[in-house]
């Protein structure tokens, strides 16, 4: 089966006059039904990848498929935006309208669907994400936590397949960052979404099923949470950091103690040292 998005050799400049690339010939795959989070400080490329997917950007060199599409395509722009949605780090920036519902509406009104389907999509979107009782309330009185979720409903509503989610916690408490993590796995898992997550949480990532860290606009590493985290010296060389328990473990490694090198939850890390 062809995955759900294909980057090939991907290379990608601002303007004629930069002589570092933001991307410098980035290849990577994404499955249908993965979650990838990808990972990177300031500058390393991952938003600029993130736009690239969504055809906000076009590549300088190679290429993006989205679903048998290519990003070059004018003429599958739409069909591309509809089937990689984008969530953004400021949930304000893509509420549009006074009242919840009509704001996860505006997508599907705008692609033409029929009223009675629109209200369908509206519902079931709102639903999933567990925000239909406030479908009636104007979104600037809900939460941050409770906006970006109002963000990712109304992507749902174009029925995407894959949800692209650009630092979509970073502005958030961390009730708000638990709410919306929660409403991320939910989507994976029951409902086949393929997700996309860029983020700085490190927490955030080991909840995914492969990481990718990326790091002068190239993907320095990936695998697994386990098989990346183990790699402490390497990521901190790339300016980010470990999950906490990760670097405890690492620490009481040094000090003589028998722990493995992939521990990256609190529950193995209490389990080893219990025995």
């Amino acid at each position: 089966m062809n995955p759900i998005i294909k980057i090939e050799n991907v290379s990608f400049k601002y303007s004629e006059e930069d002589k570092t690339p933001a991307l410098d010939n980035v290849s990577l795959n994404i499955e249908k039904g993965e979650f990838v989070a990808i990972l990177g400080h300031n500058g390393s490329g991952k938003s600029t990848l993130a736009k690239l997917i969504n055809s906000l950007l076009l590549p300088t060199e190679g290429d993006i498929i989205v679903k048998d599409m290519n990003t070059r395509d004018d003429d599958k722009l739409w069909e591309i935006r509809q089937t990689a949605g984008m969530v953004f780090q400021n949930p304000d920036n893509q509420l549009v309208a006074t009242i919840v519902e009509e704001d996860v509406a505006f997508g599907p009104e705008n692609q033409g669907v029929e009223p009675d389907m629109i209200r369908e999509l509206v519902d079931r979107s709102l639903k999933a994400v567990d925000m239909y009782e406030y479908r009636k309330r104007p979104p600037h009185l809900l939460s941050g936590g409770q906006k970006q979720r109002i963000a990712i409903a109304g992507v749902l509503a174009l029925n995407s397949d894959c949800i692209i989610l650009d630092e979509p916690t970073a502005m958030l408490d961390p009730s708000g960052r638990s709410e919306v993590m929660e409403t991320i796995k939910m989507l994976n898992k029951e409902e086949d979404k393929t997700i996309l997550l860029i983020t700085h949480y490190m927490d955030e990532a080991v909840q995914a099923d492969r990481v990718v860290v990326m790091d002068g606009g190239k993907v320095q590493l990936q695998g697994t949470p386990k098989e990346v985290f183990k790699n402490i010296d390497q990521i901190k060389k790339f300016g980010l950091d470990v999950p906490q328990v990760t670097e405890l473990a690492h620490n009481l490694r040094k000090e003589g103690i028998s722990l493995p090198e992939d521990i990256i939850m609190i529950e193995e890390l209490v389990e080893e040292l219990c025995r």
